[in-house]
C-alpha cells in the first residue's frame, strides 16, 4: 500500500433510488482525517457532483463516523442525500448477507443523525431524522410573485396553488420554496438571468426548491441552485425534510404523523423517490424523517491533494 500512501479510496452511490444511474450520485470519501479544509473543497471540485462526504474517525467512538459534506464551492452543515447514501455504505460494509436492521450514527456539523437502515427482502433502505427541526428564514424575504415568475421564466399566475403559497425555510441549510400550478410549469421552469439574481439577492438563498401535485406521488419537486455549483439536483433531502414547514404553512398536514412520497430529478432523466414522514402536534412540528434506497456504482482511489 506504500504506492498509495498518497491516495484516498472513495465510493460512489447513486441515492434515493434502486435503479443504477438514476437518483442523485453521491462520492464518499473514506478515511480522510489528514485532508485539511481546502483539500477537502477541491476534492469536492474535482468530483463536481452535488455534493462528496468525507468520512472520519468519530469524536464519540460509541458513534459510527464523524462527517464533513461539501458542494463543489462550499461546505454545507448538513444534507441528505449524502447522508442516506453514507449510512448504507457503513451499514453493508459490516452487514450480514441476510435481511437485517442496524443504526448508523454520523456526526455532521448541523448535529448528531441517528439513520436505520435496513435491507428486507433484497431492498435495502434508510430512514434519518433531521437534526434540526425547520424554521423561517430571519433574514431576507421572499418577493412577490411577479418576480419569483420573472426568475424561472414563468408568468405570475403560475405560482402558487390553492393553500400553497411561496415561502423562506431552514434548518441547517435554507431554501426558497415555490409551489406551482402544475406540471407543465414545473418542467418550464428555468433560472433565468438577471431576474434569478434579484430573486437570490432578496431572499439571502441562493437555492430555490419548486414542486406542484405529484402524479402517483404525492409531489413533484425540482431544486436550483447554480450559485452553490448546482444548475439543477436530482435529488435534496435537506430541501425535502424543510419542505416540511412548507407544508405546515400550508395548512396541508394532519394531526400526528403524515407519510408523503416526492419525486425529483425526472426532468433531468434521472427520477428520485424521497420518502417523507412528519410528526405535528397541535400546529408545532414535533419530527421530520426522510427516507429512501441507494445502489452502489463505482468505486476507486484519489490523489490526496496538497495544501
Amino acid at each position: 500500500m506504500d504506492c498509495l500512501s498518497d491516495k484516498l479510496a472513495f465510493v460512489t452511490y447513486d441515492v434515493f433510488t434502486e435503479t443504477p444511474f438514476s437518483g442523485n450520485p453521491l462520492a464518499i470519501v473514506e478515511n480522510a482525517d489528514r485532508l485539511s479544509d481546502s483539500a477537502m473543497q477541491t476534492i469536492a471540485r474535482e468530483f463536481n457532483l452535488s455534493e462528496t462526504i468525507f468520512v472520519r474517525r468519530p469524536a464519540d467512538p460509541t458513534h459510527s463516523a464523524s462527517v464533513r459534506i461539501f458542494f463543489p464551492t462550499a461546505e454545507i452543515p448538513f444534507a441528505g442525500h449524502p447522508t442516506i447514501g453514507c449510512a448504507i455504505h457503513l451499514a453493508l460494509e459490516s452487514a450480514p448477507l441476510c435481511d437485517f436492521e442496524t443504526e448508523i450514527t454520523l456526526e455532521e456539523v448541523a448535529g448528531l443523525v441517528p439513520v436505520r437502515v435496513w435491507r428486507k427482502d433484497g431492498r435495502i433502505a434508510a430512514e434519518f431524522r433531521a437534526p434540526i427541526l425547520p424554521h423561517a428564514v430571519e433574514a431576507g424575504h421572499m418577493p412577490d410573485d411577479a418576480a419569483i415568475a420573472a426568475a424561472l421564466g414563468l408568468s405570475p399566475g403560475q405560482i402558487g396553488f390553492g393553500t400553497h403559497r411561496p415561502g423562506l425555510w431552514q434548518g441547517g441549510p435554507s431554501f426558497a420554496y415555490a409551489p406551482v400550478c402544475d406540471h407543465h410549469a414545473l418542467t418550464a421552469a428555468r433560472p433565468t438571468g438577471a431576474a434569478w439574481e434579484a430573486l437570490t439577492a432578496a431572499t439571502r438563498v441562493n437555492a430555490l426548491y419548486l414542486y406542484t401535485k405529484g402524479d402517483g406521488v404525492d409531489f413533484s419537486a425540482r431544486m436550483f441552485a447554480p450559485g452553490d455549483g448546482i444548475p439543477e439536483d436530482p435529488a435534496t433531502g435537506s430541501a425535502s425534510a424543510i419542505f416540511a414547514a412548507q407544508l405546515l404553512s400550508a395548512g396541508t398536514l394532519s394531526e400526528g404523523e403524515t407519510c408523503l412520497s416526492l419525486l425529483q430529478g425526472a426532468d433531468m432523466g434521472r427520477p428520485s423517490q424521497i420518502d417523507l414522514r412528519i410528526v405535528t402536534k397541535g400546529d408545532a412540528l414535533q419530527a421530520v424523517y426522510v427516507g429512501g434506497s441507494a445502489v452502489p456504482i463505482s468505486e476507486g482511489y484519489i490523489t490526496a491533494p496538497t495544501d
